[in-house]
């Protein structure tokens, strides 16, 4: 529900939502406890709407609100250290970082390992407040704010989002409007 009004409240504001997501964590062996994956899953769904490809030698822990702001989560620190174990197994080249909610930083208590290896450059942590700096991290590409006209860039994920969720909605109409009309099955 809160992804939807993100997406509702963000980007469709004067038309209908016409989408159905669905968001699959792949080889997961656990159900997600609370809502620590929504910043991940906000992302993936804004990166498959817009076809713009996410980095995968990134992990993202963050709750998200219905604004998009990036909310704390509990167990950063292990969260961190998880993943840091997982790249230094695989070989940390520097490219490897965890995406992480802002108002976390002060809860952070790393091990010297995991901190050395971040002033090492091997290893990274972004710190972020809303998803658009999440989703920016994770594709390379500006979000995009809304300028006085009420449009995003041109060029910003925000507004291929945006044009596209415009596009499903206007075939949605175009197709309950067509739907009396015979001409699918001749």
């Amino acid at each position: 529900m809160i992804l939807s009004a993100a997406l509702a409240a963000r980007y469709a504001p004067d038309v209908p939502l016409s989408l159905h997501g669905s968001v699959v964590f792949e080889q997961s062996y656990g159900g997600v406890e609370g809502d620590s994956a929504s910043v991940a899953e906000l992302c993936a769904l804004l990166s498959s709407i817009s076809g713009v490809p996410i980095r995968q030698n990134l992990a993202v822990t963050g709750s998200v609100n219905q604004l998009g702001r990036v909310q704390v989560v509990g167990g950063i620190n292990e969260k961190i250290e998880g993943f840091f174990a997982v790249c230094k197994e695989r070989g940390l080249d520097g490219s490897h970082a965890v995406i992480i909610p802002r108002d976390n930083i002060k809860h952070l208590m790393l091990t010297e390992e995991v901190v050395e290896a971040v002033q090492n450059n091997l290893f990274n942590v972004y710190a972020v407040q809303t998803i658009d700096e999440a989703v920016a991290t994770l594709t390379g590409i500006a979000a995009g704010e809304r300028g006085k006209d009420g449009k995003f860039p041109a060029d910003s994920l925000n507004r291929l989002v945006e044009d596209k969720l415009i596009q499903f909605a206007s075939r949605r109409q175009q197709f309950s409007e067509g739907a009396g009309d015979d001409k699918r099955h001749k």
